[in-house]
């Protein structure tokens, strides 16, 4: 295809349907002659990527359809619905598309914690590295349960949640370069691991894992999510497929970054339980269930909202918004 003499072509029929798309009020003839421009538009716009792949003019063309395709769908002011629609729809899209991952990336830093850990407990010379004999006993013994008590419950959530948050971001806005992401998970799966080897050198390997139970499930599961979406979006360039590697890259980039919106409130609610709920005391049955029910609450949302949504006809991208909507309640 001679793309430039193509777009000549139809150039007064796409700058009609620009025209038809600025409009607000339409006759019922301009009503009917904007889903005809539509249509032939769409199938136009099919005919330059399956030929050219990304273009300008297809772009341009895509743009155009994208406007007309609001004036007879319609575009809902109500911001509560639009904020359903996407925690409804795109998101749970999203973490479904890296459900798989997600899941090799928690065995695989569990594995890598463990193995930090069984190193450290095998020769005291690499806990000797990390402090002297009487610093390590004052951290196992009094620091690392005081860690949940010096601060008040809301400004102790409010600054873990921060700071599980901006690495969350760190991990999907960065993953693009490839190393990033993996070597965030790496260093947190070792401090876990090494921290675990504190502990149980102390005879407080229960005390350790007692304490992480109630929050770190969550907690831990979002962290090893958002690296799982870092190291999709590095992947869509690595090896984008039939895309071109902007394509692929401008696509899944936007797909998952809803995941790092989704990450800052999973983790704002395992902020508040390591906030109000660890520190308690109540019955460590109670604490540790609260958060098994919240990760139970998460799982669910990824795997079974997730597959419906993805069903539906939903990538977590954006422009699919309206076209899977229509779908999940059609069905």
């Amino acid at each position: 295809m001679d793309l430039d003499a193509y777009a000549a072509a139809h150039r007064e029929e796409w700058d009609r349907l620009a025209q038809l798309g600025k409009k607000h009020h339409f006759t019922g003839p301009e009503a009917d002659e904007l889903i005809d421009r539509y249509q032939s538009g769409a199938t136009q716009l099919s005919a330059i990527k399956t030929t050219t792949g990304q273009s300008t003019q297809g772009d341009r063309l895509s743009l155009y359809l994208s406007t007309a395709r609001q004036r007879f769908t319609g575009t809902s002011s109500n911001v509560l619905a639009q904020l359903a629609r996407f925690f409804v729809l795109q998101l749970p899209a999203a973490l479904y598309r890296i459900r798989w991952l997600s899941l090799a990336v928690t065995a695989a830093s569990l594995g890598i914690g463990a193995l930090y850990a069984l190193w450290a407990m095998s020769d005291p010379q690499v806990l000797a590295t990390m402090g002297d004999t009487s610093q390590l006993e004052q951290y196992a013994k009094e620091d690392f349960v005081n860690y949940y008590s010096n601060y008040a419950e809301g400004s102790f959530a409010a600054q873990v949640w921060t700071n599980n948050a901006w690495l969350a971001a760190q991990c999907v806005a960065f993953g693009v370069v490839g190393f990033y992401a993996p070597y965030l998970l790496f260093t947190n799966a070792q401090q876990i691991g090494l921290t675990a080897a504190v502990m149980e050198s102390h005879d407080r390997l229960d005390v350790f894992f007692l304490y992480i139970a109630p929050h770190g499930q969550l907690e831990l599961y979002s962290i090893f999510v958002a690296g799982a979406a870092g190291m999709r979006i590095a992947w869509s360039w690595m090896a984008p497929g039939a895309r071109t590697r902007g394509q692929a890259l401008a696509e899944d980039g936007r797909a998952l970054f809803a995941v790092a919106i989704g990450l800052v409130l999973s983790l704002l609610v395992s902020g508040l339980i390591e906030g109000n709920v660890t520190r308690q005391d109540w019955p460590w049955a109670v604490k540790i269930g609260i958060g098994t029910v919240a990760l139970a609450a998460f799982l669910a949302y990824q795997w079974i909202q997730g597959r419906r949504a993805f069903r539906a006809g939903q990538t977590g991208d954006l422009d699919e918004f309206e076209a899977g909507a229509k779908q999940l309640i059609a069905g």
